[in-house]
């Protein structure tokens, strides 16, 4: 099955998709991931994107139609995939849509007082990495490492400045998709603001997995 996860940031498509890959054994392609998985290695694309995805915004349509084209052409693609992340505008849905035939796109609905509780929350190690969420899974002691220590930080992308922004983008530029989708027969909703387990429920329910 080919697929689309289509929501706002902080609405849990990463998490679901994790699941649904398990499920169903098929690849979740995160465009972030792949972006991230660039600026690490310092490629080409990679030095392009970065300041661009710590402002929040939107990397121009050439750039990634062309790096998710690629991934689709790998082999562990052929049976299906979820897509996480992409399309995000009207062209890059109308640019796919010319790569591929869809089979259904899962619109993950969640308010924006929610989002940007989950997204806020989240604090980081700069030493080992490790990820925190002061709400859902806080460290021992308030701003401090379990494993080493030190003193947990805030992404550039989690602070409430850039996740407005985020938010701003994904309602002007990606929530038409919902509309574009719809009216192409594929779009599913489920309620992204209730507990994971619940909303796995939900999305088995409308994959009828």
């Amino acid at each position: 099955m080919k697929m689309i996860f289509l929501g706002p940031p902080g609405a849990g498509k990463g998490t679901m998709a994790s699941k649904v890959k398990a499920a169903m054994g098929i690849p979740h392609i995160s465009t972030g991931e792949l972006f991230r998985d660039n600026v690490s290695r310092q490629t080409e694309l990679g030095l392009q994107v970065k300041s661009i995805m710590d402002r929040g915004d939107l990397v121009p349509d050439d750039l990634t139609v062309a790096m998710v084209k690629e991934r689709l052409e790998r082999p562990d693609a052929e049976k299906g995939y979820i897509l996480d992340g992409f399309p995000r505008t009207i062209p890059q849905a109308e640019a796919l849509a010319k790569i591929v035939e869809l089979d259904c796109v899962v619109n993950f609905s969640c308010s924006d007082e929610e989002l940007i509780r989950r997204l806020t929350g989240r604090r980081q190690c700069p030493k080992c990495g490790r990820i925190y969420h002061i709400a859902f899974m806080p460290p021992k002691a308030e701003g401090v490492c379990d494993d080493d220590g030190a003193t947990l930080s805030i992404r550039a992308d989690d602070t409430l400045e850039a996740v407005q922004n985020r938010l701003e983008v994904y309602e002007a530029a990606t929530k038409p998709l919902i509309s574009w989708y719809t009216n192409n027969g594929l779009i599913k909703t489920v309620d992204a603001s209730a507990a994971p387990d619940a909303v796995f429920d939900f999305v088995k329910d409308a994959l009828e997995i």
